[in-house]
């Protein structure tokens, strides 16, 4: 089934730019000129992939994946018209998967969609359960003590990561290799943005133990007690 990609910018030559590259790649689209026709998409159409610019006026692209992110937890792409780690921190917060800085290669921008799709759609095995954390790849869904987890696909890939292997402790350049591939120029704060997230939509749920830190190496799945 083609995944379809929803184009978000003010700026219809960056659309074109995003369309072209995205069709070419076998990519069906949707093209949004504001947050809240986004917003509107989102809530009304099947979408599996958002690309999001950063820098639009009356709602950007952070007030504007706040509003997704009551609805859905689509896979978001921030288009940024400056590399800033804090706009990149704080993106990460509000869970976004992944940024592309403008100027921006077609290329590279295919690739990243490509790979955020791949990772909300694999897991290291289908279906996993440790304590009262559940999880089935097949279905991208994830529950604690019957109760559903909203993760988005990178979060979603990163616990399956750790529930694979209970016990082993990861440090940050394991993880982003994991997620992101070897040659990624990722930082460690982006790992701890999206465990803060998994901590914090697990604690909602009741459930304060889903991840411990062993200080000084690293972090692995904890008892999970809910």
């Amino acid at each position: 089934m083609t995944s379809r990609i929803l184009i978000v910018d003010d700026d219809p030559h960056i659309r074109d730019v995003v369309r072209i590259a995205a069709e070419g790649a076998g990519f069906a689209t949707a093209e949004a000129s504001n947050g809240q026709s986004a917003i509107t998409h989102v809530t009304r159409e099947d979408i599996d992939l958002v690309v999001l610019d950063i820098g639009m006026p009356q709602m950007d692209g952070f007030d504007c994946c706040k509003q997704i992110r009551m609805h859905s937890n689509v896979p978001v792409l921030f288009l940024t018209a400056q590399d800033d780690e804090v706009d990149r921190v704080l993106g990460f917060q509000l869970g976004a998967d992944d940024f592309v800085s403008k100027p921006f290669s077609p290329r590279e921008l295919v690739l990243r969609i490509k790979a955020i799709l791949a990772r909300g759609k694999s897991a290291p095995v289908s279906a996993l359960s440790h304590g009262a954390l559940s999880m089935d790849s097949l279905r991208h869904s994830c529950s604690i003590a019957g109760m559903e987890l909203g993760l988005t696909a990178t979060e979603f890939s990163l616990l399956a990561i750790l529930l694979a292997t209970p016990e082993q402790v990861y440090d940050r350049n394991q993880l982003i290799q994991q997620i992101y591939g070897p040659n990624s120029t990722m930082s460690g704060r982006t790992v701890d943005s999206h465990l803060r997230n998994i901590r914090g939509k697990a604690k909602e749920l009741g459930c304060r133990d889903i991840l411990v830190t062993v200080h000084g190496v690293g972090v692995k799945l904890g008892p999970c007690s809910g």
